[in-house]
């Protein structure tokens, strides 16, 4: 006899999330994240990256359904099948950026990102910001709006609208890409190994001050960055095999 899992469905703000969380659990059942063998989160991928940064540490797998404005990571919402579509549901196993941010008022904070970190400047004149790459300069001033840092699933993302590469899953990449850069004018960024040590240095903090967001966690008013694959996490997400990542990232590289 099959045991079902025991599903924990979380859902966005939104009416139409709400909604459709209570005919789930109407239909399979309610259980806490604590308690569940999956998680299923019910938005768009902002709330799955909350939820990935929220429960991401239990290392249960997830399948999220789409009812938010944009679902790349996300399944279509359907109330029917469910216990079917998780018996054959193909996994896509990611780990996140570990971002360590040094502050003008000497404070450090950290945080992780799912999709990407990135350096944006804080007022009208352009950032100047070095690059270091597992110790060694790369760029001695990158004059730019920002740079930032890409995981594979979110090379589709902000990366992508900034003219970087897509990366495809399982190519243990990270893609570094500056955004709107005057110097090196011909610079266009790079595809590093994921275990490479990222090191951004502002070095003009007082006159050309730069914030730095992972995901949606922002810090304002950085010295120095550094950026690595995360050694210990590792989330799982589960798709439909007609539309997993794989193949979405695929996809977009042939959209025209």
């Amino acid at each position: 006899m099959t045991v079902s899992p025991r599903i924990a469905f979380l859902a966005s703000n939104t009416a139409q999330a709400q909604t459709a969380r209570a005919a789930l659990v109407a239909r399979y059942g309610d259980f806490d994240p604590d308690d569940a063998d999956v998680l299923c989160p019910l938005g768009g991928d902002g709330f799955m990256l909350q939820t990935l940064h929220r429960h991401g540490g239990m290392g249960k797998p997830v399948f999220g359904m789409k009812l938010g404005t944009v679902g790349f990571l996300m399944n279509q919402h359907r109330d029917d099948e469910l216990m079917d579509r998780l018996a054959m549901a193909e996994p896509a196993h990611l780990r996140p950026l570990e971002m360590i941010a040094q502050t003008e008022s000497g404070t450090t904070t950290g945080s992780l990102a799912y999709n990407d970190v990135s350096m944006l400047r804080q007022t009208r004149q352009a950032a100047h910001i070095g690059i270091d790459l597992n110790g060694q300069e790369r760029v001695a001033e990158l004059i730019c709006d920002g740079v930032l840092v890409s995981t594979p699933a979110g090379s589709t993302a902000y990366n992508y609208s900034a003219h970087g590469p897509i990366l495809p899953l399982g190519s243990n990449t990270i893609a570094l890409t500056p955004l709107a850069p005057y110097r090196p004018r011909r610079w266009r960024g790079a595809i590093l190994k994921a275990d490479t040590e990222v090191r951004f240095r502002v070095l003009d903090p007082y006159k050309r001050p730069v914030s730095v967001t992972a995901d949606s966690h922002e810090t304002r008013d950085v010295v120095e960055v550094t950026i690595r694959e995360s050694r210990e996490r590792q989330v799982t997400l589960l798709f439909d095999p007609e539309h997993n990542l794989e193949e979405r990232i695929l996809s977009e590289q042939f959209m025209f």
